[in-house]
């Protein structure tokens, strides 16, 4: 057991953790060994119990908040994207491995679907290195602004590792928010590490994103970046969240992914719906966008 600690002569009460840390949980009677004995805080079967979820929704919600607030993050710029899209020298280098195993069995058709997916992931790299600069951008403009403005992603690969190493590029400090998948997913390694989340709900995860933005950037992504912006837009249209720029990045990528005039053409969204999203082709574009609302006030309203 670990060593007992000293309550402060200033603290008239010990402190949950003092407790933990002094209660012993073996007096070597039945009484002491039986798992209701154990403090409810500190015993992780209890804890992990279904009937307490909305007790881990609550700690899930208030860890990053109240660490953020020790940071003194108040606003941050999301940015979403394919964890599948790496940078220039792995995605050429994957290109070379794909071709190389084509050539030694041609007609396999596998090798040459391998092959395909390769470059279209070589040709996609850019996105990489368009999400890094944004990232040092951000970090680098941001000082000349009144507040701290930093940089939050998923916390994986691709797009959201190309977003963090931006930003650690130029000594600044970024936020990884990682989920527990079935797959194994670890935070890439330019996460400020005070700063790397890992989160078991979705919902929660989600309302850290939109809870100091002051504006999205959405990079060419799957399932999981639609899914963001999807709720992104519906938060924004419905009023639930303040507007901020959602900026899609790269025009010819989420034109033929999403036909929003459709949406319109159907009656299934209003025409002004189509304002809520803003496109850009490269950082320094995406930047302006940013700024110009946050120039104008947009992002200060009260939550």
């Amino acid at each position: 057991m670990s060593q007992k600690t000293k309550i402060p002569c200033d603290s008239p009460f010990p402190s949950a953790k003092q407790d933990a840390t002094n209660v012993s949980y073996d007096y070597g009677t039945a009484q002491s060994l039986s798992p209701s004995y154990r403090l409810a805080y500190d015993d992780s079967d209890f804890m992990m119990r279904d009937e307490l979820r909305p007790v881990r929704l609550q700690l899930e919600l208030l860890k990053p908040e109240l660490t953020q607030a020790e940071h003194n993050i108040k606003a941050t710029v999301v940015i979403f994207g394919s964890a599948r899209i790496p940078d220039y020298p792995v995605a050429e280098q994957d290109v070379l491995d794909a071709e190389c195993q084509l050539s030694i069995n041609p007609d396999d058709a596998t090798l040459k679907e391998n092959v395909a997916t390769a470059r279209i992931k070589l040709k996609k790299s850019r996105y990489y290195e368009e999400a890094r600069s944004l990232g040092r951008l951000i970090t680098l403009e941001a000082k000349k602004l009144d507040e701290l403005v930093v940089v939050v992603t998923g916390g994986g690969p691709g797009i959201m590792e190309a977003a963090n190493r931006g930003a650690a590029d130029v000594d600044g400090k970024s936020i990884g928010l990682n989920i527990v998948l079935p797959g194994e997913q670890k935070p890439n390694p330019y996460i400020t590490p005070e700063l790397c989340f890992q989160f078991h709900y979705f919902a929660i995860r989600k309302m850290h994103f939109l809870m100091r933005a002051i504006a999205l950037v959405a990079f060419p992504g799957g399932f999981g970046t639609l899914d963001e912006l999807f709720e992104t837009l519906t938060l924004i249209q419905t009023r639930k969240v303040r507007r901020v720029p959602v900026i899609l990045f790269g025009r010819e990528y989420w034109q033929k992914i999403i036909n929003f005039e459709a949406l319109v053409d159907e009656g299934a969204i209003s025409q002004c719906d189509l304002e809520l999203v803003q496109y850009a082709e490269s950082a320094a574009e995406a930047w302006a966008i940013i700024l110009a609302s946050y120039s104008n006030g947009n992002n200060h309203e009260s939550k």
